[in-house]
């Protein structure tokens, strides 16, 4: 199957399991022009919903409650399958991207489909059927600000991604102090996978930038006006992770001092 019909699949279609479809066979000879797709098709059940405050995850001091360790779950699944529909996307808006950029963004894609899928699972075991919970378009709400391919590594891999190299641990030990081991296992997955996107997203950011331009300036300015460079990183900062994806020292102390 052609990149291109597996992301227009993946966004008009409303059934969860063509979203998740990962063909045995990929192929790019046929890219085809830039597409722009306004907002995902979803079935009833995984339509997004109007956030609000009373809708925030649930305390890590709660988490000994299942259906509260199962609400963090649902909302990361939410977040996972946004990520699916976001980099089906990319590989729609840009055609004229490299081609071994555009193989990884698909082997990204695959593997967000493949946490969409451990989420599922694992919320099922917990009594739970994804979608039984209110979904929100929050990062999608971003998508017509990413108009390059160095703004949606910026946003996606050097963002969204980056901040899970600090949540997923965070939760990961939040669920084990509770006795919940298999829901600390997945957040290690999903944490050891994200490590890889964010070294994705940082090779492909000094491909793509200005040579003579400073990285940390040049991200700062490929963001969004409401995305605030703090959003890059969790409750507790682990600048280790990010070395291990490439990220220089002066990225890391600054983005360690921003304030939201």
């Amino acid at each position: 199957m052609e990149l291109r019909d597996w992301a227009f699949k993946i966004l008009t279609s409303d059934l969860l399991e063509d979203k998740l479809d990962t063909p045995l066979e990929l192929t790019d000879f046929s890219p085809g022009p830039p597409l722009y797709i306004k907002e995902p098709v979803r079935s009833q059940s995984l339509q997004f919903k109007k956030y609000q405050r009373k809708d925030r995850l649930p305390s890590i001091y709660s988490l000994s409650e299942l259906d509260k360790r199962a609400a963090c779950l649902h909302r990361f699944a939410g977040h996972e399958l946004l990520a699916v529909e976001i980099m089906a996307h990319a590989l729609l808006a840009f055609p004229d991207a490299p081609k071994n950029f555009r193989r990884g963004l698909a082997h990204t894609l695959k593997e967000e489909q493949e946490h969409v899928r451990l989420y599922v699972k694992r919320l099922s075991e917990m009594g739970v059927s994804f979608g039984d919970l209110p979904l929100y378009k929050y990062f999608w709400s971003y998508v017509p600000h990413l108009d390059t391919p160095l703004k949606y590594v910026s946003m996606m891999s050097l963002t969204f991604e980056m901040a899970n190299l600090d949540f997923a641990p965070y939760y990961g030990k939040a669920f084990a102090s509770h006795g919940d081991d298999k829901s600390e296992a997945l957040m290690k997955q999903i944490f050891k996978d994200e490590l890889r996107h964010v070294s994705f997203g940082s090779k492909w950011f000094e491909k793509l930038k200005d040579p003579a331009s400073a990285p940390w300036e040049t991200w700062v300015s490929q963001l969004h006006p409401r995305l605030l460079p703090a959003r890059a990183k969790g409750p507790l900062f682990d600048p280790s992770s990010r070395r291990d994806a490439g990220i220089s020292e002066e990225w890391i102390t600054k983005l360690h001092e921003s304030h939201l």
